[in-house]
């Protein structure tokens, strides 16, 4: 059975990379994954880098005018650098434009969002669930009051609603137990960060299956992903070496090229994706980094699309 057959697989579009971006190839990306069958193209967010880094609304709304079906997401925004209230008004406005195909990934950050953001850190988790509930009261109620700790809104409308129903699908991107027991109550759908090992994986899935299952959800409705960065050459020590500069140079984690990337031939990477599907993934996000074009098409045929 081709894995197409069993999950359904993302791609990611040029966005972030040691090396310039041609706006050409991240238009011929987004094309042709949709051409081959991908069932969304992802981003991420990432402002103040060291790399080259395209901010997610606007590439997304790039890659909805040049697409038409496929769909849009970003894993993770970080929503404490953003006012809640903007956040709603931007993804209502790209599901508006891709005609109802945004996906909205959020996450708690990290440290140095809070430092280079002057956002204090304090109460953090409580600040990400007001924003969530936020964003989603303004995306599905005629007028919004909101009194939370760290957000107050009187008589707010926001008249710009999404198009799908009740609103965009959030997912979260997080990979601490705590926080993703949070997803299984507040998210629509949970994807491991790229930067997290395979191993980290294996061990969040039971966590969040359960987590689920006490909320009254079932698990198997529920999106379980895995962004995954991957390189794929017929000389195995090629995939490897541009997969090890990805982690090198972006990650500052060798290490992560072995435990967290799958390189190889098309043959390897099958297998190393089947590996992952027996985890409990039920979508994968693929992440080429490098010959994007060549990379998707060359996926695409591993998994059996196209």
């Amino acid at each position: 059975m081709a894995l197409k057959d069993r999950i359904p697989f993302g791609v990611s579009l040029p966005h972030r990379s040691p090396d310039p971006i041609d706006m050409a190839t991240v238009r011929a990306v987004a094309q042709r994954a949709e051409a081959l069958g991908f069932t969304d193209l992802w981003v991420t967010e990432n402002t103040l880098d060291h790399v080259t880094s395209f901010d997610p609304v606007v590439v997304l709304t790039y890659a909805a005018a040049v697409t038409t079906r496929i769909r849009l997401g970003a894993s993770v925004v970080v929503l404490a650098i953003h006012s809640p209230l903007t956040v709603a008004h931007q993804w209502a406005t790209l599901d508006h434009v891709s005609d109802g195909r945004a996906i909205l990934g959020v996450g708690l950050g990290r440290e140095h969002h809070y430092r280079q953001f002057e956002v204090p850190e304090a109460g953090r988790v409580r600040r990400f669930r007001e924003e969530v509930e936020l964003i989603k009261a303004l995306w599905t109620q005629p007028t919004v009051t909101f009194r939370g700790r760290f957000y107050q809104v009187e008589g707010a409308t926001m008249p710009l609603k999404p198009v799908q129903c009740p609103h965009v699908p959030i997912w979260m991107g997080v990979g601490h137990p705590d926080a993703v027991r949070r997803a299984a109550t507040l998210a629509d759908g949970w994807m491991g960060s790229g930067g997290s090992s395979i191993a980290e994986f294996a061990g969040s899935v039971p966590v969040l299956r359960e987590a689920l299952e006490k909320a009254g959800r079932d698990p198997g409705l529920f999106p379980i992903s895995k962004r995954i960065f991957v390189a794929v050459d017929e000389r195995p020590e090629v995939a490897r070496a541009e997969l090890h500069r990805w982690f090198t140079e972006v990650y500052h984690n060798p290490a992560g090229t072995d435990a967290s990337g799958i390189h190889g031939t098309p043959e390897q990477v099958r297998e190393r994706l089947e590996e992952v599907i027996a985890l409990g993934a039920n979508h994968l996000l693929l992440n080429s980094v490098s010959r994007h074009v060549e990379q998707t098409q060359a996926l695409a045929e591993i998994v059996g699309l196209g």
